[in-house]
C-alpha cells in the first residue's frame, strides 16, 4: 500500500521541518536550516530501521521502497533548481561556474565508471545466432 510510504514520508518531512526551523532559530537565520535534507535522512533511517521490518512486507512495503526512492530525485531536482535561480541571480561568473561544474561531472563519468572495475556482460553470441 502506497498509504503506508506516503504517511512514513510526510512523518519524515515534518519531523524534519521541525528540526530545520528549530536550527534556524538557533542559530539566528530566518529560514529553515536542512530541513528538507534532515527529513530525507530520517527517511532514509527509517526504511531501513528494523523497527519498520514489519511494515514494509508485501503492499505496504512497496509503497515505502516506492517513496523512498521517489524522495531523493525530488529533493535534489528542487534544490537544482534553487541553485540554478541563485546562480541566474548572481550574474555570469555564478552561471559560468555552475556550467564548468557540469561539463566537469559529466566528464568524470566514464572514468569513474572505468574504475568502478565492473564489466560489462560479454555479449552471448549463441543466443543472437539461433532463431
Amino acid at each position: 500500500m502506497i498509504v503506508y510510504g506516503v504517511a512514513l514520508l510526510s512523518g519524515c518531512l515534518i519531523l524534519g521541518m521541525i528540526i530545520g526551523e528549530a536550527l534556524g532559530i538557533a542559530l539566528n537565520v530566518e529560514a529553515n536550516v536542512g530541513g528538507v535534507g534532515i527529513a530525507m535522512l530520517f527517511l532514509v533511517l527509517a526504511s531501513n530501521s528494523d523497527k519498520f521490518k514489519e511494515v514494509t512486507h508485501g503492499a505496504a512495503g512497496s509503497g515505502i521502497q516506492f517513496w523512498s526512492a521517489m524522495y531523493i530525485p525530488i529533493v535534489v531536482a528542487m534544490a537544482a533548481r534553487q541553485n540554478v535561480a541563485a546562480a541566474v541571480d548572481g550574474g555570469l561568473l555564478a552561471l559560468a561556474a555552475g556550467v564548468a561544474a557540469v561539463i566537469v561531472s559529466f566528464a568524470l563519468v566514464p572514468i569513474l565508471s572505468k574504475l568502478s572495475g565492473t564489466a560489462t556482460p560479454p555479449e552471448d553470441n549463441e543466443e543472437q545466432g539461433a532463431v
